[in-house]
């Protein structure tokens, strides 16, 4: 089994030692994104609305990179610092994903890195 490392400039560079995404296999796992705006390299939205649509167009903009689409993810996890954002993230979500949702997993995590407040990773088919 081959896997090929995706990399793309239309969304954050790595932080840390691990790749924007993985394809293996008709998989694309893509790592967690948080809401850097690839632009500026900074966290930009303030409000978990804003952060939610730049995390959405990050991963969106990785899956382009990889040949994929949004259309084509079958799984996502979101992480957020307050399940009470909950509303608001699934309100944002349903801007991105229509139609047939991706199975997802949402979870209460106690801090995500750089101090937002969310983060999701997906797994599309390529």
């Amino acid at each position: 089994m081959n896997k090929t490392i995706i990399s793309c400039n239309s969304a954050p560079s790595a932080i840390g030692p691990y790749s924007q995404a993985v394809k293996a296999c008709n998989l694309i796992f893509v790592s967690g994104q948080i809401p850097i705006d690839p632009k500026t390299g900074e966290i930009e939205a303030k409000d978990i609305e804003g952060q939610t649509k730049q995390v959405l167009e990050n991963i969106k903009n990785i899956l382009t990179s990889a040949g994929s689409s949004l259309d084509k993810v079958v799984k996502t996890t979101v992480y957020l610092t307050d399940l009470s954002d909950y509303e608001c993230v699934n309100k944002t979500y349903g801007m991105f994903f229509q139609g047939s949702f991706p199975a997802r997993a949402a979870v209460e995590v106690s801090r995500l890195p750089k101090g937002v407040g969310i983060e999701i990773e997906a797994v599309a088919m390529s």
